[in-house]
């Protein structure tokens, strides 16, 4: 099968071409190990497509519902997971079986000048990702050390120094940092939640849906907000391009056992995922709803209510180490897209320590140019202008992926059940109307 995908199979328009991401692709051998051991091999590529899920854009979002609503919410969080788990398996399913990213499959699959406006689409949604996660990490430096917000928006440039060193030693100690940082997040919010002392009954009641959510029209709204922002379209780009570091055995039983391996990765990291955007919409039930707080969507104003409301100076620190992990985590996650969304579309190959200052600067600008004009505010304001960006671009990756792996004569014998396609094309459009109504109503300012 990746013998075909590289010669050209049937339904594609051009070859393959230069594998994604190819200083790193198919780094590591899985072939040669037993089932377990291959198992393990394939753990690593999920957890980076599951910082994405979880990033300072999301935060605000997962607060508000919280505070405002308790734990009725966590039903859509729920949902929003689910269909994420969706999309990302096809994501693996169109990388492994066709030796193709979701770029490289556009760029084979439309006509150039299609391909390039959705290459400008790709590279707008990453600034897009990249501001949020300046604004996020420079929060996270303001809440934990003191540093103003304008400096920490500088000082997150330095990150490419990061990202470099490990790259340098090796695909696998790129995904170590990220499922370390994972682990602090993860161990942030257990001690967080113990503090907070939920009712454990409620938010059980929670996972359960209500026809509230319908029929109130501002609880409706945050919960259009949690889904509508669920996918983050440089996740598919990334996924569909770092499962094909894994080596695997080019038959079509090996095929098979890479898709169902991938799959579960990526499924496990998911969870994981809802576990954590499901820790902050508790944690911010049991702070600020159960104590009569209101509704608490600014991340600056979360950290400073929490030490009265909890009784210790530890939780708001820990909650500012937590927003830093994230940011820190989706700065890796979004720098490796934007490698394999520029090398997909146009082919072009710069150093990564260039395209991340290129990248990052785009993001910078703006940055600093509201937080140093309207402070906290404007970077919150800011922080909300990025999601909508990101809500525009998403019908244009979503969309393709769906197609492409339910094209047999693209994906061959490993082309999407019909069950799996028709439940994400559905789940697609209900994410691009969500998007839709979010679009049209912050337009309309309602």
């Amino acid at each position: 099968m990746l013998d075909q995908a590289t010669k050209g199979m049937n339904g594609w328009r051009r070859e393959r071409g230069e594998a994604a991401l190819s200083d790193v692709h198919g780094t590591i051998a899985v072939s040669h190990r037993s089932r377990l051991g291959r198992l393990f091999a394939f753990i690593g590529p999920g957890y980076l497509v599951a910082t994405g899920y979880m990033d300072p854009g999301n935060w605000a979002t997962s607060l508000a519902g919280g505070s405002r609503f308790g734990y009725a919410l966590l039903f859509v969080a729920l949902l929003s997971n689910m269909i994420a788990i969706l999309l990302q398996a096809l994501c693996s399913r169109l990388g492994v079986a066709t030796g193709r990213d979701l770029a490289q499959a556009c760029r084979d699959s439309f006509p150039k000048p299609v391909a390039f406006v959705l290459w400008l689409l790709a590279e707008l949604a990453i600034c897009a990702t990249d501001l949020a996660e300046v604004i996020g990490t420079a929060i996270g430096l303001n809440l934990l050390f003191g540093i103003p917000l304008e400096l920490g928006v500088i000082v997150t440039a330095l990150d490419v120094f990061l990202i470099l060193w490990l790259q340098k030693l090796g695909f696998r100690f790129v995904e170590a940092f990220i499922v370390a940082l994972l682990g602090i997040i993860g161990a942030c919010f257990f001690i967080q939640i113990a503090m907070a002392d939920p009712d454990w009954g409620a938010v059980i009641r929670g996972f359960a849906p209500t026809t509230e959510i319908v029929t109130n029209p501002d609880m409706l709204y945050l919960a259009l907000g949690i889904l509508g922002a669920t996918v983050m379209p440089h996740n598919l780009y990334l996924h569909s391009a770092i499962v094909q570091t894994r080596k695997h055995a080019p038959t079509p039983d090996g095929v098979r056992e890479a898709i169902r391996f991938a799959t579960w990765d990526s499924t496990f990291a998911l969870m994981f995922a809802l576990t954590i955007n499901a820790s902050i919409l508790i944690l911010a039930a049991a702070a600020f709803h159960g104590t009569g707080t209101g509704e608490v969507a600014d991340l600056g104003k979360a950290h400073e209510l929490l030490n009265p409301l909890l009784g210790s100076a530890l939780a708001p620190t820990l909650f500012a180490v937590a927003l830093l992990c994230c940011g820190l985590n989706s700065t890796v996650t979004a720098t490796i897209a934007g490698q394999a969304v520029m090398e997909g579309f146009i082919e072009m190959k710069i150093q990564p320590w260039l395209r991340r200052l290129i990248t990052r600067a785009i993001a910078i600008v703006p940055a600093a140019a509201v937080t140093i004009a309207y402070g906290e505010k404007g970077a919150s304001t800011l922080l909300i202008l990025s999601q909508v960006v990101l809500s525009l671009q998403l019908p244009f990756a979503i969309v393709p992926l769906v197609l492409f792996t339910a094209d047999r004569r693209k994906m061959g014998e490993h082309v999407a059940p019909r069950w799996q396609t028709v439940l994400a094309a559905a789940a697609s459009l209900l994410i691009i109307a969500l998007n839709v109504k979010l679009l049209v109503d912050t337009a309309l300012g309602s």
